[in-house]
């Protein structure tokens, strides 16, 4: 074999790939901490801290396997003044005369570009390989949507189920006659259940804030005393992965909608991080939770099952798909031509509406908010508010330490802020505080009423959820899914209309008072 150096990004820590089944001594792997991915977003703390972890335990196991690592710190790359992965890893191909160059199918169309020019420097051959790691190709959404204006993520979920024969019977049938139960995964929590505690994982991250302040790598976010909790080796990660299926995975379906202030996981599993990094496999968690169902079905129901597996192979999978069909263009998308900056307040949780400071503020502290909260919370007011997708694409991708732009843009400028047209969602997430009041007891205890409309005290989800709604009317009155909101909104006398939209308006002037 011609000597080989074979890059390893960050969120491919996949020990399970085939480059790792064999050692070869004419093969060198190669890991950089960079400025460049330091700084192309402003990350939380603790995300860059994950990461930086991450990646020092996997070379640390590849090291322990027999395998020749290359691992540079940021301090490293930083004092050679080399700031990018690929300018590290022509330096080291070219020092070290590598003949060959090889790599794993980044999962950004960012870095896929600056690999690909990576022929023009290099004077060896070099070659790319597939991560392992998904369960569908980066053209699948691509293909099976060629010609059509919008997305349906029912129907690639399907074809998912079918292709990998998950929960399916003999016949090619759904397992239980149904295909989707997010009917019965909306349920709002009873006052009187319990929460589990959750495994952590606790390091101590002086070492690398101290690296990052060192580099003036400004981040966002909080870490209390530098202690980092999400798990970081793959042995970590399957602990957490046994823990979620044990202790909450029985209520996750039915409450996966549901928020409150006594808990920021609820039963939701938290696997976003481990997965993104690809320390654990789409397909072992899945057939992990599905062997919990088998094991125990008389506590985990059927709804609780399915509603998991569809976020992993359904929506993680689909979002991906969507992502690679779509870029670079997905990243200017603003249908709705929203314009206004998004409130600092974002970046401080200092608000008195209580969801948002709740939402925010344990975003900034833990770096994880679930699903809804940021599709309904933050995500809700940006869309009803007309933040610009620009400012809520730089603050997703920065607060949570999952956030990937594959996984992270399709969400947010697609299905939380509708900035691509309806190409992912039949309709826009957005709802008034009714919505916040019915899934969460955020509202019990906020400044403002979530029953009122107008006056001081109104909350301002509901003059602004009005106003979105009366100014791109002629967007969404013949949506079928938003009749009836026009309707009501019709049955509005003139004065009333007028003063919701005047609240409106103040809301936005003043958005940064709230």
């Amino acid at each position: 074999m011609p000597k080989t150096l074979r890059l390893i990004l960050g969120d491919q820590l996949n020990q399970k790939h085939s480059w790792f089944q064999s050692k070869d001594d004419q093969v060198t792997y190669a890991l950089f901490e960079t400025w460049s991915e330091s700084t192309y977003a402003k990350h939380h703390i603790q995300k860059i801290t994950g990461f930086f972890f991450a990646m020092r335990a996997f070379a640390d196991w590849m090291q322990s396997e027999g395998h020749q690592v290359v691992y540079r710190t940021l301090d490293e790359t930083r004092n050679l003044q080399l700031e990018s992965i690929s300018d590290n890893l022509l330096q080291v191909a070219k020092e070290e005369q590598f003949d060959v160059i090889e790599y794993q199918l980044p999962d950004e169309w960012r870095l896929d570009q600056e690999l690909q020019a990576l022929k023009e420097n290099f004077g060896g051959v070099i070659k790319s390989v597939d991560s392992e790691h998904f369960m569908s190709v980066r053209d699948d959404v691509e293909e099976m949507f060629k010609g059509k204006k919008t997305y349906l993520m029912e129907t690639f979920y399907r074809k998912m189920r079918k292709r990998h024969q998950i929960l399916m019977d003999p016949s090619g049938e759904p397992e239980t006659g149904t295909w989707n139960y997010d009917q019965e995964n909306r349920g709002s929590l009873p006052k009187d259940i319990a929460f589990p505690t959750a495994s952590t994982y606790v390091k101590d991250a002086t070492e690398i804030v101290e690296l990052l302040e060192r580099n003036h790598v400004e981040t966002m976010g909080r870490m209390k005393d530098n202690v980092f909790t999400y798990p970081v080796t793959r042995n970590e990660c399957l602990e957490a992965l046994e823990d979620f299926c044990e202790n909450r995975l029985q209520f996750f379906g039915t409450y996966q909608d549901a928020m409150t202030v006594k808990h920021p996981l609820l039963y939701h599993a938290n696997l976003s991080f481990a997965m993104n990094l690809k320390m654990i496999s789409p397909r072992e968690v899945i057939d992990a939770a599905i062997a919990a169902y088998r094991k125990q079905s008389k506590d985990i129901t059927f709804n609780q099952l399915e509603g998991f597996v569809r976020q992993i192979i359904g929506w993680r999978e689909y979002m991906r798909g969507v992502y690679w069909a779509q870029m670079p263009g997905f990243g200017q998308k603003n249908d709705l031509d929203h314009q206004l900056p998004l409130p600092g307040w974002y970046w401080t949780g200092k608000t008195k509406m209580n969801c948002l400071s709740h939402a925010v503020n344990q975003s900034l502290d833990l770096a994880y908010a679930h699903h809804i909260q940021r599709l309904m919370i933050t995500g809700n007011f940006a869309l009803i508010l007309g933040a610009h997708p620009d400012d809520v694409d730089a603050w997703y991708l920065g607060v949570y330490i999952d956030a990937i732009e594959w996984v992270e843009i399709t969400n947010t400028r697609g299905m939380s802020q509708r900035a691509d047209g309806g190409l992912i969602a039949t309709k826009p997430y957005c709802s008034s505080a009714n919505y916040v009041n019915k899934m969460s007891d955020y509202c019990k205890s906020c400044h403002y009423n979530y029953k009122e409309k107008v006056g001081e005290k109104a909350c301002p989800f509901n003059s602004l959820y009005w106003d979105f709604l009366d100014r791109h009317r002629e967007k969404f009155q013949k949506n079928f899914r938003m009749a009836f909101m026009y309707r009501t909104w019709d049955k509005k006398d003139g004065d009333e209309k007028e003063l919701i939209l005047k609240r409106a308006a103040w809301v936005k002037e003043h958005r940064e008072e709230l």
